[in-house]
């Protein structure tokens, strides 16, 4: 396994820290595979998380935010009586996914149709946090405008 020095990040940035510990926990930890999923970037600020959990229904999954983290739940409930399988492809086991959610990312509706959990994720910056530009010699600072960058 490799290892990477963080020490140039924290030399030249400041309050990266938190985002050179994602990158040590990533590297560190091994992603379940179960249940496959997708990350789609659907616009320039929203995303979807797409699972696919056949053999679940709504009522056993549970979709969880606490801090920037999305926790996926899914519990399968006992199946009254005893079922004799010749072949069991349908994993139908109980599973926990977390994903890291960047700042300022909310989950903004979750569904569930034919057997895929999409849960649509969305960037909100406030207003506090969009770039301005500052007027030298005591002027407001105004809005910076798109294209007005350069």
């Amino acid at each position: 396994m490799r290892t990477y020095d963080f020490s140039p990040l924290y030399r030249s940035a400041i309050g990266f820290d938190r985002l050179a510990q994602l990158a040590e926990t990533a590297l560190r930890t091994e992603q379940p595979s179960y249940p496959p999923y997708n990350i789609e970037l659907v616009s320039e600020d929203k995303y979807r998380i797409s699972m696919a959990v056949a053999g679940f229904s709504r009522d056993e999954l549970d979709v969880e935010t606490e801090k920037n983290t999305l926790k996926i739940i899914g519990k399968k409930a006992t199946e009254p009586g005893e079922r004799t399988f010749l072949h069991r492809g349908i994993a139908a086991r109980d599973f926990e996914q977390r994903f890291q959610l960047a700042d300022h990312v909310k989950v903004a509706a979750a569904s569930f149709e034919n057997g895929l959990l999409n849960i649509e994720l969305e960037r909100e910056i406030p207003e506090a946090h969009k770039p301005r530009k500052i007027l030298i010699d005591g002027g407001e600072s105004l809005p910076l405008i798109k294209g007005e960058a350069a």
